[in-house]
């Protein structure tokens, strides 16, 4: 699919890691698409947070519940929920269906649509469209009626490659970091981003 200038197709679940970790680290430079009635969003993945369920802070940790089922769900699913009242987190499901395990987008490059970004977020300031979970959901209108749809299937909301782009990005330009605002689990190293982007969250000192 062309949006924007970009030849974008659809990832296919096969194509998905089947371990957290790796699904995380895959993600960098892929590209989030949202289709909504007045026109295509897309953003390119800087940066993620992977989940396990194993690990305290996954939602997936105290087992399925109305809230988390679609952590539950088999790869490549987004799991959407509000974060202190106030704001949606994308989530994606990162393993096979039953376990409970998923990966944060943290943040996004805008590529496509950032007119109708700037719209719903209220500023031209490129750089603050899509920087922070809260501020990507926002952006690209992404709310709990988007939890469960299929990342790998849906028209509204999926995840994509762009033509000539690396399947992985290499090792060398991708930073490992601890996760952001957490209190759990608050000294894993399960945070991925790309180096040097200007469009990541998070203070300067974990995106070196």
């Amino acid at each position: 699919m062309k949006i924007a200038g970009h030849d974008i197709r659809k990832l296919r679940r096969s194509e998905l890691p089947e371990e957290t970790m790796a699904l995380a680290r895959f993600m960098i430079g892929k590209v989030v698409v949202r289709a909504l009635p007045e026109g295509v969003l897309a953003g390119r993945i800087v940066e993620t947070e992977a989940y396990m369920a194993d690990d305290a802070a996954c939602h997936a940790h105290i087992g399925m519940t109305p809230r988390n089922r679609a952590l539950f769900l088999a790869r490549g699913h987004a799991y959407v929920y509000l974060a202190y009242g106030t704001a949606w987190m994308l989530n994606v499901s990162s393993a096979a269906k039953g376990e409970g395990a998923g990966v944060l987008i943290r943040a996004l490059e805008p590529i496509a649509g950032l007119d109708l970004m700037a719209l719903r977020r209220g500023t031209g300031n490129v750089r603050d469209l899509a920087r922070g979970p809260g501020r990507l959901a926002q952006a690209f209108a992404i709310d709990r009626s988007l939890d469960g749809v299929d990342l790998t299937r849906d028209r509204r909301l999926w995840l994509g490659r762009e033509a000539g782009a690396p399947e992985r990005i290499s090792q060398a330009k991708i930073g490992i970091s601890t996760r952001i605002g957490l209190t759990k689990g608050a000294h894993l190293e399960h945070r991925f981003y790309l180096k040097g982007s200007r469009f990541l969250s998070g203070p300067g000192a974990l995106n070196r």
